[in-house]
This record gives C-alpha cells, structure tokens and sequence, in this order.
C-alpha cells in the first residue's frame, strides 16, 4: 500500500483556522472533530491494517501563518509483519509550522509487533515565531512477545537551522538497544518536544523524574525514567523510558 495524506491549516478573514485540505489515502483516514480553543483538530484513524512489510505511509501537514492545528490519533499505530517479505514499512512524516502558527502532533503510540520492519521519519521545519508541541511513543512488541525491528529518525529545524536531529533502532540485530546503553530493560520509549518562542531557557531547566524500575522505589509520575533538557532558542526535549505505555504517558504527561 502507498498512502498520502495532507492537511494544511489557514487562518480565515474572521481570524477562525480553516482545514482547506484534509485529504487521507487508503488506511489514513482523516477526521475533523471537536475540541477545546480556537484551534482545529483533526484525528487520524487506521482504515485499514497497516503499515505492513512494503507499505508507504506519509502524512503532510502545512499550518499556515496564524493557524492553530491540533492532531491526534484513534487508536495506536501497529507495525505488523506481513506483506512483502524482507521489504521494510515506511512512515514519514512532514510537518511544516509558518509565524506565528501552532501545531499539536500528538499522536497515540507506535507498537512494533514481532516480526514486524519498520523505519519512521518525522521532519519538522518551523519559522522563527512557529510553535510545536510533538510527542513520540514507542512500544516495543505487544504484551507477552518480542519486539519487531523499528528504526526513527526525527529532525526538526527553525530558522533554516537545525533544532534537534536523532535516531534510534531496537529490535533483533540492532547491537545493544536493550541494553544499559539502550534501553536498559524497558520496553517503552518516548519523548516530547515543545517549541515555544520566548519560553526562554529557564523555563527549559533540566528535571529529571526517575524510578527504580519495577521492584524498585518508585517516585511520581510512576516507574520508569525520564529527564527534561533545554535545547537551543528556549525549546525543551523530555525524554522517557518506562515498563508499559501507561507509564511513559505519565513521565511524558507530566513533562507536558
């Protein structure tokens, strides 16, 4: 399967952000539903199974100058095996953010069954006044199983500069991922980004959260780990590692 879908968002005459394009592709459903504030809000819903062995998925998202966008999933995303055999899934993800424009990509997790292949891309380029709020979960294999092979790669850049640019893979053959240097024995990774102009680097302070583990002397939000860093120009990265997914939604909950 080779999906596309687009959703550009645009501030009206009466100040009022517009979805004059919301189209989705095969299993990328787009949806656009109520929520809280001026901001429009859209849903991306599975259609379909997918991504499978060969599958391309790519989603666009374009907030125009003024235009407050907020995105979310249904359900979480499954990497499942199938499909063409010894061929990886693709997901990239585009996001573009004008002045003075705001994007929520919020996202339910990525769950990376066994014997499933996927890569995952997500580029954001944002203007000099852009604001983004973007979280990434991942879970490595569904309850009682092993994990496929993931790999994701996220760049951000604002001004024309790079902001932020990592990689990660887990899964067999990837040396060490879950490992002391890795992830250290937790199956759930995940990570938020917010860029807000004039947050300013005290509010960007490292604060780091932590726990035992399971077994261990937890510390709120619950097991697990995470710590908060400034990045350049006031952004923040919190980073989390936890047992489950419930608990990465606390670490990262609370960052947020």
């Amino acid at each position: 399967v080779t999906a596309t879908a687009r959703i550009t968002a645009a501030l009206d005459s009466r100040g009022v952000t517009t979805l004059p394009v919301l189209e989705g592709e095969g299993p990328l459903a787009l949806r656009r539903v109520r929520g809280p504030g001026p901001a429009a809000h859209v849903c991306v819903i599975g259609a379909m199974s997918a991504p499978l062995g060969g599958d391309a998925l790519r989603i666009e998202v374009d907030v125009q100058a003024g235009a407050a966008l907020h995105i979310t999933s249904a359900a979480a995303t499954v990497a499942l095996p199938g499909g063409r055999p010894g061929i990886p899934a693709t997901y990239d993800v585009q996001l573009a953010i004008a002045d003075d424009a705001e994007l929520h990509w919020l996202p339910e997790p990525l769950i990376s069954a066994a014997g499933s292949h996927l890569t995952m891309t997500t580029r954001a380029t944002l203007a000099p006044t852009a604001r983004l709020l973007l979280r990434e979960e991942q879970i490595l294999g569904r309850t009682g199983e092993n994990p496929g092979l993931l790999a994701s790669r996220l760049t951000v850049w604002r001004c024309g500069t790079p902001l932020l640019d990592q990689e990660a893979a887990y899964g067999p053959g990837v040396p060490g991922w879950d490992g002391p240097a890795g992830l250290a024995g937790y199956r759930a990774a995940g990570q938020l980004l917010h860029v807000e102009p004039g947050m300013g680097r005290a509010a960007a302070r490292p604060a780091p959260r932590r726990a035992d583990g399971p077994g261990g002397r937890e510390h709120p939000p619950g097991p697990g780990e995470s710590v908060t860093l400034p990045l350049a120009d006031g952004a923040a990265l919190t980073t989390a590692l936890a047992p489950d997914g419930l608990a990465l939604r606390r670490h990262l909950s609370a960052a947020c």
